[in-house]
């Protein structure tokens, strides 16, 4: 079973700028997409941003275009999301995750979509 084991998260003030990290326990970002989703209290998990196997594709929520930057590293097997200009509603439960179907050709923004899942890490900004 693939372990994603996230890590970067922290309390950060607003406008300020925090990376996170995912590191898989097996070569899976080669051929699988996978996504960075967040979820704060009483909200459902959204996807903010993905990136797809293969060609690398990139898809950014509306609210975090501009400000938030997905990489990956698959010789690291590692994915990284860059936040900048991190703003309240900023703060949340950060989870990366992979999709279920191999070589998939789009990015979901579906949770149900994705089978692995990391432990979440805590994001907080704060005025």
């Amino acid at each position: 079973q693939v372990q994603l084991v996230e890590s970067g998260g922290g309390l950060v003030q607003a406008g300020g700028s925090l990376t996170l990290s995912c590191v898989a326990s097996e070569d899976i970002f080669r051929t699988y997409s996978m996504g960075w989703f967040r979820q704060a209290p009483g909200t459902d998990r959204e996807c903010v941003a993905g990136v797809k196997w293969g060609d690398g594709w990139k898809f950014y929520a509306d609210d975090v275009q501009g400000r938030f930057v997905i990489s990956k590293n698959v010789a690291k097997d590692t994915v990284n999301l860059q936040m900048n200009n991190l703003k309240l509603e900023d703060t949340a439960v950060y989870y990366c995750a992979t999709e279920r179907s191999e070589f998939s050709p789009l990015i979901s923004h579906v949770p149900r979509d994705y089978e692995y899942w990391g432990q979440g890490i805590q994001v907080t900004v704060s005025s």
